[in-house]
């Protein structure tokens, strides 16, 4: 059963659809759910009420989902899981993406015994004992007691887990197997104590696809260890982050380049945006330390956004390829004189260079050619 984009604002009733095992909610405008209204869905096995911002609260009835398989939460406004989540052993994805200030009662997520993935991304949940007044209002991965939960879960495989906050979180993250193998996703926040970043610390995330760092104002580099004493010259290093596909940094003011970008060859898309120090993306003198021979940066590139970049002078320091790009977004980045295309950059692509136009009028080329190839691309930015 169907009834997504309807506007529905309440359910009530207690309809009788025994044999029903799937019911997707998902982008309307609930508010209500009737506490008796999944009472009588007992084979119900997917369960989707993604997009319901209004919707604060879940009700004591979906206890009786025994059967639930998959239950997708992501983008609501639900203010708490109830303790009577319990009951559903079978459940073996969950997903609470984009929930802001959730409160999770302790040991609920490791009842989950069964549970293969869970996605977090983007949510700050809180976790609490239900025997006491006091709710632990402490970010999730800085909470020992959900970590504990974590490693629970034998049967994980995917896991988008939200922010972490310190070195000392992360280096525990990092030393269970169990998660650092399953998690797709990664933030890096605020980092105070960090000035140095050896960004080889995360080369054995196995599945990691996504990494933002945000609001590391104190961390000063991003390194690549002693990655060319450790790397026989036959060896190709870029594989430590093969599964990488998005990176994004923001307000991350003392860094002034993310060379180590190199490792990530699949990276698809890159945003930075807010890193007042930024002044290359990639150094030439940095990658000279890792190898002699530096493969050719970002091929598989769809989308490049630089925002707020007042100190970036480069690029690249030479005219790239591009094969993949689609999109290329420039704003308040003052220094940036060129961009690293030529005329057989990106070749047979339609690419979208959205800039002001004042900037682009003041863009450095190679020569008249490389700027009109690439003039049918430049859209006003407003």
């Amino acid at each position: 059963m169907s009834l997504m984009q309807n506007r529905i604002k309440v359910l009530r009733g207690t309809p009788k659809c025994p044999n029903l095992q799937t019911m997707f909610l998902m982008r309307n405008n609930l508010k209500v759910i009737d506490n008796g209204f999944f009472g009588f869905m007992l084979n119900l096995t997917v369960l989707n009420m993604s997009g319901n911002r209004n919707l604060e609260a879940l009700p004591e009835g979906i206890s009786q989902l025994i059967s639930l398989e998959c239950l997708d939460l992501s983008r609501t406004g639900i203010k708490e899981l109830p303790m009577e989540l319990k009951s559903l052993t079978k459940l073996k994805m969950l997903d609470l993406s984009f929930i802001m200030d959730l409160l999770v009662p302790r040991h609920l997520i490791s009842s989950f015994s069964k549970l293969q993935i869970l996605k977090m991304w983007g949510s700050r949940l809180k976790t609490y004992c239900s025997n006491e007044n006091n709710v632990l209002a402490v970010d999730s991965i800085e909470n020992e007691n959900l970590i504990e939960e974590l490693k629970s879960l034998q049967h994980l495989n995917i896991l988008r887990m939200s922010k972490i906050e310190s070195m000392i979180a992360l280096e525990r993250f990092l030393s269970l197997h169990l998660l650092r193998y399953s998690s797709e996703t990664l933030e890096l926040s605020g980092f105070r104590e960090t000035y140095v970043f050896d960004v080889l610390c995360l080369e054995n995330m196995e599945r990691l696809e996504k990494l933002n760092f945000r609001f590391c104002e104190h961390m000063e580099e991003i390194k690549m260890g002693n990655l060319h004493t450790r790397v026989p010259p036959s060896t190709n290093y870029t594989s430590r982050f093969h599964t990488l596909r998005e990176v994004q940094f923001l307000y991350c003011d003392k860094l002034r380049d993310v060379t180590w970008l190199i490792l990530a060859p699949n990276l698809r898309f890159l945003y930075i945006d807010e890193c007042a120090k930024m002044e290359e993306i990639l150094r030439e003198g940095k990658l000279g330390e890792v190898a002699e021979v530096v493969p050719t940066p970002f091929l598989k590139l769809e989308r490049l956004g630089l925002i707020r970049l007042p100190e970036l002078k480069s690029i690249y320091w030479d005219a790239l390829p591009f094969p993949c790009l689609k999109h290329i977004q420039v704003d308040d980045c003052p220094k940036l004189k060129k961009l690293p295309l030529n005329s057989d950059s990106a070749k047979g692509n339609h690419i979208t260079i959205r800039v002001m136009q004042a900037w682009w009028n003041n863009l450095e080329w190679e020569n008249e050619a490389n700027r009109d190839a690439f003039l049918p691309s430049f859209k006003i930015s407003t």
